[in-house]
């Protein structure tokens, strides 16, 4: 038996797919999703449905968001599943996530997302903050631990800033690689985030957030006095109360904002 291939799907490589079976964790999953129709359920890349049924079983209508043709059709002939779908078959990382807004409804976002567009499909998702409740993602564990990460710590980077300026960020559970088929060689892990209603350090510019840790990061071993010295003047970053000397790691969430908003001044 071809371990790649999982209820007669064969998995694609390229689309970086892993299928969940394990029971006893998608039952945790799903009690952390805590499906309800009063919200616009939104699952990315179901798959062969491991979530997909236990979710359906608590609702009358979910989204699903999925690339995969072959596992789109699937999804639109099963029995059980076919009434209460509405599939997408689409990329995610271009979906219009604000057009699945049903009146009075935030959005619930949850999947088993491929580790290889993860992290730029939450940039993505980010975008749409305002009007999503909460998400819930496996993803590697990595990936959570760089979300999850504090200052100072070398998990902290570009994605821990944008993630927290967005969202609470909560690891929900870890997952090893016997879960899935074919096994991955990475452990795995759920996070839940929760967007701010209103973010605690609010950017005046997205653009520029994004901008000053990009920079900042990219760079990571030199001083802030170096990676961003195209951008300010050392005495501009004392005048922000940062030591020029830091390292990007050293800088908390709050401040990379005020370099965003500072950086936002400058340009008007």
């Amino acid at each position: 038996m071809n371990s790649k291939v999982h209820q007669g799907h064969k998995a694609r490589k390229r689309f970086g797919q892993n299928f969940l079976h394990d029971d006893y964790i998608i039952d945790q999953i799903v009690g952390a999703i805590a499906p309800s129709d009063d919200y616009t359920m939104v699952e990315i890349g179901p798959g062969l449905g491991a979530l997909t049924g236990p979710v359906c079983d608590r609702l009358q209508k979910l989204n699903v968001v999925e690339l995969d043709r072959d596992l789109a059709a699937r999804l639109a002939t099963n029995p059980f599943l076919q009434d209460k779908l509405t599939i997408h078959q689409a990329d995610a990382m271009k979906f219009d996530f604000a057009s699945l807004l049903e009146p009075g409804k935030k959005l619930k976002v949850f999947g088993n997302l491929p580790y290889n567009i993860s992290t730029q499909l939450m940039f993505h998702l980010f975008e749409f903050a305002p009007v999503i409740a909460d998400m819930h993602f496996m993803l590697q564990k990595e990936v959570v631990k760089r979300l999850s990460a504090g200052p100072g710590s070398k998990a902290y980077g570009r994605l821990s800033v944008m993630a927290q300026y967005y969202c609470e960020v909560v690891p929900v559970l870890e997952v090893g690689p016997e879960a899935f088929k074919p096994a991955p060689k990475v452990d795995s892990a759920v996070v839940k985030l929760l967007p701010y209603e209103q973010p605690p350090f609010p950017a005046e510019r997205i653009d520029c957030l994004s901008r000053v840790t990009a920079d900042a990061f990219g760079q990571r071993r030199k001083t802030i006095r170096n990676s961003l010295q195209h951008l300010f003047r050392p005495e501009q970053l004392t005048e922000l109360g940062l030591d020029p000397a830091l390292r990007p790691e050293n800088l908390s969430v709050a401040q990379y904002v005020a370099l965003a908003n500072a950086l936002a001044q400058q340009k008007e």
